[in-house]
């Protein structure tokens, strides 16, 4: 026979161990959900689906007369409307998928703590239910809608995006003119110091060099005078050696001169 009595105490063991795990993992996890649900949300609150829902669950006001009923609130209007929620979760969604590459490795490296990645995966789970929900919200307004909701909800959201940037740089385009203005002042007024600076030098040279008759001209004078003497006497004498040349040369007239004497010598005798 199978004595259950010892069996009893290692059953009663494990029953209260499993009992206690289970009310730990009970209470660690409302604490987390209530700590969670205390954490501040990671975007502002939802204004475009809060408009949205305000249309949608607006009343007619009543008309003057019991019969008739003023119209609800039109379709367009909450197409409208809905259109914007969708931008605004674009906008969202971008955000999130941009901020968390980031925030994963400074929660590895130790940089944040659990209650920011915490907000961060509430915050990406509410987003993920929001166009899920517009999604089906589109597409009971029009049948495939909600597959093309999101495309001209980004097409929205880059126009806004230019429109802001074009609406920045016009606001700088005073402030951009007057640092032009100087600049290009300064520039002018480079140049002019430029030209004033080599005007200043031209009538400095003219006014060293010295003008003819002047006392200073008379040393420039004296070279050309020398020069032109030094020409005159070579060419004097140039003269005279070609009158040499053509008469026969000292060489030639002395030997003549001795020849004559010599005959009259004899014709003496």
């Amino acid at each position: 026979m199978v004595d259950w009595l010892s069996l009893a105490v290692p059953l009663a063991y494990l029953g209260i161990l499993i009992g206690s795990l289970a009310t730990f993992s009970s209470l660690y996890r409302k604490r987390k959900a209530a700590k969670a649900s205390s954490l501040a949300p990671w975007f502002p609150p939802h204004l475009q689906r809060d408009i949205y829902f305000s249309l949608l669950h607006l009343d007619p006001p009543a008309s003057a007369s019991k019969d008739k009923k003023a119209p609800a609130v039109p379709e367009t209007v909450l197409k409208a409307a809905l259109l914007r929620r969708a931008t605004e979760d674009i906008n969202r969604v971008m955000t999130i998928r941009n901020q968390k590459p980031a925030l994963a490795m400074l929660l590895q490296r130790g940089s944040v703590g659990d209650d920011l990645w915490q907000r961060f995966l509430r915050a990406e789970k509410e987003m993920e239910d929001e166009v899920r929900d517009v999604v089906s919200e589109a597409n009971a307004y029009a049948p495939g809608w909600g597959q093309t909701i999101f495309q001209s909800a980004n097409e929205m959201a880059n126009n806004a995006i230019f429109r802001q940037r074009i609406e920045d740089y016009q606001s700088k385009v005073n402030e951009e003119r007057e640092w032009w203005d100087r600049k290009k002042a300064s520039i002018q007024e480079g140049f002019m110091k430029e030209l004033d600076q080599e005007e200043a030098e031209k009538t400095g040279a003219t006014a060293a060099t010295p003008v003819p008759g002047s006392p200073g001209s008379k040393n420039l004078e004296r070279p050309v005078s020398a020069g032109t003497s030094i020409a005159s006497t070579a060419s004097t004498a140039s003269d005279d050696d070609a009158v040499l040349v053509e008469s026969g040369g000292p060489t030639a007239t002395g030997t003549g001169s001795t020849g004559g004497g010599k005959k009259k010598k004899k014709g003496k005798k």
